[in-house]
């Protein structure tokens, strides 16, 4: 699926379905498993890249390079966590240049104060005013090339009243999807409402509050993209620290079995040594 092809079905009504990956390897599996898009989680690229908590640490330049390592491995669109583009409406029109060059087909960008904190860690987080929000999203749209490229205009406020409010402002600036970060969002009625209200298709990062209330059909009913994004990071970390662990106590691997962990063969199947193969012996052969 192409980006003009994912901004067409989003805008035609379909719902998209994608996971969170952190790193290449965990984006190619996010593909391997049927997902129609892929997301760039913020949270697990800081955790994967520097071992800290969704705080903004990383640089603007460390996530880029991880997008443009998933857009080159994929053939699914790639959306971006940008978090709060990195600075003002100037620094923002930067970030989507380079995301976009990079081949993203979406960008998010979020309402925090920068540097920002992840709601899922955080017990307060702190807002920019809605007026600054939207300057942001003004420029995120005049900046970019292509406008197959969707800016997602994220806002964490905690309050169904001023998430409304934030999101009609955003849409109005130009925003493509809105995506609201609220436990406030708890019924179908409510997201309904939402989406009725701003105009535009929702982007719902589907956590286990909304699973608890919503069923697939449901979310598809008012879902531009539902995305699922830790479920490879912290299924990995589970999977990871288990099989570590017992192969420490045990000072053997054969403390593992056979579905703890995929063959070698297997693995190099999926990386891609086979085709490397191929290519040696066809641009290569006659060298020895």
């Amino acid at each position: 699926m192409t980006r003009s092809e994912m901004t067409a079905a989003i805008r035609g009504g379909k719902c998209l379905w994608s996971a969170g990956c952190h790193d290449v390897l965990s984006a190619k599996l996010v593909e391997r498993a049927g997902f129609d898009v892929v997301l760039t989680s913020g949270f697990g690229i800081s955790a994967s890249l520097l071992g800290q908590p969704d705080v903004e640490v990383y640089s603007m330049t460390e996530n880029l390079g991880v997008l443009r390592n998933v857009a080159h491995a994929v053939q699914i669109p790639v959306i971006a966590d940008a978090d709060t583009g990195y600075g003002n409406a100037i620094n923002v029109m930067r970030t989507v240049r380079e995301f976009e060059q990079a081949g993203a087909a979406a960008l998010i960008i979020e309402d925090q104060v920068m540097p920002k904190r992840c709601p899922a860690i955080a017990t307060e987080l702190e807002l920019i005013p809605v007026e600054e929000g939207v300057s942001k999203i003004r420029a995120a749209v005049a900046a970019r090339q292509d406008p197959d490229m969707l800016i997602i205009g994220r806002t964490d406020a905690d309050t169904k009243e001023e998430s409304l409010r934030r999101a009609r402002a955003y849409a109005e600036a130009g925003a493509d999807m809105i995506q609201p970060i609220s436990a406030g969002y708890k019924t179908l009625d409510d997201l309904r409402d939402l989406k009725q209200a701003c105009g535009v298709p929702l982007s719902l990062q589907i956590m286990r509050w909304l699973e608890t209330d919503l069923t697939g059909d449901e979310i598809e009913s008012v879902a531009g993209i539902a995305h699922f994004p830790l479920v490879s990071l912290l299924s990995a970390t589970r999977a990871m620290e288990s099989a570590l662990t017992r192969v420490r106590e045990a000072r053997t691997t054969r403390a593992l079995d056979a579905t703890d962990q995929t063959s070698l063969a297997e693995f190099k199947d999926f990386i891609g040594f086979p085709e490397v193969m191929r290519l040696q012996q066809e641009f290569m052969k006659d060298l020895a």
